[in-house]
């Protein structure tokens, strides 16, 4: 296989492969590459829908009393005809031992007659009776080329309908560009369309109009949660050498195009272990909100199910939604607890879901860029923790003195009091030990108590419900301790 598809469905047909799954979601472009493959083999080329039967391309009628599935791959199998067989929505009909017995025969008299029934489907997982039997041909997702052309004959389809004003700097179309990569060509067509023809424009603003509707497109699919960015990397206090490692990459999310030819690839993420409540989930909005992308969050027990396969099967389904949708932010919180090392509880379930995902991670050609944080550094697998499979492993430890005067002066503008009323060097002082989370929490207590007796919050307060909220650095001492010799060697430092 060299990455061809017309190259690699051919190579199938010719080591007698009888059936065949062509790996997309869009039935258009499996049939324009079954045409393509049927021409150069000479070979006769059949579709079948559901709803129509058996027909033969580009003839008018189809073969009667086809449209059930049994009878269609009956007729495959009586007919003499050197053909490919392509059957749109059959799939979902592989789990019915009947259908999968008569594919089988199918296949096996087509061998004879070099050809093949083909199936198209994304994410497809086929039964244990036919994974030997059916070879698969991967269709890439288009190149940014294909868009770039289909945004110019959108452009010129809608102009000869309507007048259109196109304000795209060079840069806005290959942000538009870098967003609809993933989609099908005719999700992305109907979506310029409707960019155009809402307003008669095509400008920066449409960049964002195109994140809005990669949202439903998550939403749709149930497995992954759209979540909203929150605060820039500049309102995020410490954590230093992340930032900066984190703003070096973000030059690359304002011109790709720059980057790529200078030899450089889209990031593929971070691995952040550290101390709970010190700014790792908070990373990942922020990481999504200063370069502009969607940001998504893949909750592992959202994946688990009781049914054997199912959990794998719809982790498959959610890497390759985040694919599709690229380039995006995907958010993976307390990883350990989706690749758990050790233990054979669930049957083994965890360690096939991590083995689909370390393949992933290392093979993936889409966009995406993976922020996962975990808490227990025990639990983490090692095979998650070699190198390559993230660009960098930070260990994000608890605030130092600075860092906790700059979290109380956020977390008190954000309630809307004045930092210069308050005490900020001596809030620090006196909460060594203390997590982000837990100085958020200490100001909001501290509000609702000023709150409550009508009076203003002070610095008093403030300290006052520092001492009667014990910290995580009392409360987690040999956990802390733990961790930090763990990440000693192994991580670099992200405060």
């Amino acid at each position: 296989m060299n990455g061809d598809p017309l190259h690699d469905l051919e190579l199938l047909i010719r080591c007698r492969y009888g059936a065949l799954l062509i790996d997309t979601a869009e039935e258009d472009r499996a049939e324009a590459l079954l045409e393509r493959a049927a021409k150069r083999l000479q070979l006769a080329l059949f579709g079948w829908r559901r709803a129509w039967g058996l027909w033969r391309i580009g003839a008018p009628n189809a073969v009667y009393g086809t449209q059930d599935p049994h009878a269609a791959l009956a007729h495959v199998i009586s007919s003499e005809l050197p053909a490919l067989y392509l059957f749109h929505g059959l799939t979902a009909d592989l789990d019915n031992p009947e259908v999968a017995d008569l594919l089988r025969a199918a296949a096996e008299r087509l061998v004879g007659r070099s050809g093949a029934v083909v199936l198209s489907g994304a994410g497809v997982v086929l039964p244990e009776s036919l994974r030997t039997v059916v070879g698969t041909v991967h269709i890439p997702v288009p190149a940014r080329a294909e868009y770039g052309s289909l945004l110019q004959r959108v452009v010129q389809d809608t102009s000869s309908r309507m007048r259109v004003d196109v304000s795209l700097t060079p840069q806005d179309q290959d942000r538009l560009l870098a967003n609809v990569q993933g989609l099908a060509l005719a999700e992305a067509e109907k979506l310029m369309t409707r960019l155009i023809v809402e307003d008669g424009r095509l400008d920066a603003d449409d960049v964002m109009r195109v994140v809005e509707a990669k949202r439903d497109l998550v939403q749709r699919g149930g497995l992954l949660e759209y979540c909203p960015t929150g605060e820039a990397l500049e309102e995020i206090a410490d954590l230093v050498n992340l930032k900066k490692w984190l703003e070096k990459r973000r030059m690359f999310m304002d011109d790709p195009q720059r980057g790529t030819q200078f030899g450089l690839e889209f990031p593929r993420g971070v691995l952040l272990v550290g101390v709970p409540g010190c700014g790792k989930s908070l990373c990942a909005k922020a990481v999504a909100a200063a370069w502009g992308l969607p940001l998504v969050k893949l909750d592992p027990s959202a994946l688990y199910d009781k049914y054997i396969g199912e959990t794998e099967q719809n982790f498959r389904k959610a890497i390759s939604a985040a694919d599709r949708l690229a380039p995006l932010v995907l958010w993976i919180d307390e990883i350990e607890k989706a690749f758990a090392a050790g233990g054979d509880e669930d049957g083994g379930t965890s360690q096939r879901v991590l083995g689909t995902f370390l393949s992933w991670l290392q093979e993936r050609r889409g966009d995406v860029f993976v922020v996962a944080t975990a808490n227990d550094v025990q639990r983490l697998p090692a095979e998650l923790l070699r190198k390559g499979r993230f660009d960098e492993m930070f260990f994000v430890d608890l605030p130092d003195e600075a860092a906790r005067a700059l979290i109380f002066d956020i977390h008190l503008r954000k309630r809307k009091q004045d930092p210069g009323h308050f005490d900020l060097p001596l809030l620090a002082r006196e909460s060594e030990g203390y997590s982000g989370a837990e100085l958020e929490q200490v100001v909001v207590s501290a509000l609702y108590t000023a709150f409550a007796t009508n009076a203003p919050l002070t610095t008093d307060l403030l300290v006052n419900e520092l001492k009667q909220t014990p910290p995580i650095v009392s409360t987690a001492r040999e956990k802390i301790a733990f961790i930090r010799a763990w990440a000693e060697g192994r991580t670099v430092a992200a405060n």
